[in-house]
């Protein structure tokens, strides 16, 4: 298409041949290769000049509005990768994304303009090599998936309890007096490895880590919670934690994405925002289990 188009632009094959700096016969050969894959005839060569049949009229037209549209988008993706501009999908778990990925989001939207986030919240995984997002944060180790993970941190998996409970319970120091207290069951998988097993008669069944924080201050049971999920109701003194000295070793905290053969520059600005800014998040919550900080 574009051939044609140059070769009507001057006016004749040896004008254009020079202007493309390839020989006239390999120009004429091309333009004759369309014409006989569409089955009919363009144009109409003469000594003088290049005349347009009726079907190379309407061809020609629709030519430069495809071509158009092919230098737009070739525009545009080519400057995903010089300047920091599109769409970018950002996944992360629900409560961590409002909690400590969303500031992140808001800082990153004003340092680059150019950039929509569509910032996907809930307790799941996403297919990244399917497109599903360009980054996703994830907790818990990673299965052998083929991702580039880039870790940012650790988090605790704890056991947190109401004053009120203990109270009435007294405070447990082995995972056997936790059979005494009622539980609350969050009905989601926390990463794996994280933490100890509680015992103890459920008496509360939910799908959200608010609610069961929420249920846990009310002193229906105690909870096993990842560290950030109830560190505001500690800090309050809500909840206190319990048997720190059985926890296991942190559970890894990444960020994710697939491996492209380059990076788009809004994926590239977002890690290296988002990185230092988890990390700085996660060392100042204090994520070391008293076992393992000493």
């Amino acid at each position: 298409m574009s051939l044609l188009l140059d070769t009507l632009d001057a006016g004749s094959f040896s004008a254009a041949a020079r202007r493309l700096d390839i020989p006239v016969a390999t120009l004429t050969r091309r333009v004759g290769q369309l014409e006989a894959h569409l089955g009919v005839v363009l144009l109409l060569r003469s000594t003088r000049r290049l005349t347009l049949t009726d079907t190379g009229r309407r061809y020609v037209e629709g030519a430069r509005r495809v071509l158009s549209q092919v230098d737009e988008i070739e525009r545009d993706a080519a400057g995903e990768f010089v300047e920091p501009t599109g769409r970018l999908l950002v996944s992360a778990p629900r409560m961590f994304g409002r909690l400590h990925v969303l500031p992140i989001v808001g800082a990153f939207l004003e340092q680059h303009p150019g950039i929509t986030v569509d910032l996907q919240l809930f307790d799941g995984n996403v297919d990244l090599a399917a497109g599903a997002a360009d980054v996703a944060v994830r907790i818990g180790t990673l299965p052998d998936s083929g991702l580039i993970a880039t870790t940012v941190g650790q988090m605790r998996s704890v056991i947190a309890v109401s004053p009120l409970l203990l109270d009435l319970h007294g405070t447990p120091h082995r995972i056997d007096d936790l059979a005494m207290i009622p539980s609350i069951l969050l009905d989601i998988p926390l990463p794996q490895g994280a933490g100890v097993k509680p015992h103890g008669q459920v008496r509360l069944v939910v799908s959200g880590a608010e609610a069961a924080v929420d249920a846990a201050e009310a002193g229906i049971g105690y909870v096993r919670l990842l560290h950030y999920q109830v560190a505001d109701a500690v800090e309050a003194g809500r909840l206190r934690l319990v048997l720190e000295h059985l926890e296991d070793v942190p559970s890894p905290v990444h960020l994710l994405h697939a491996p492209l053969p380059q990076l788009p520059q809004k994926i590239r600005r977002f890690l290296d925002v988002a990185s230092e800014r988890l990390r700085e998040r996660l060392l100042g919550m204090g994520t070391e289990s008293r076992t393992n900080a000493g």
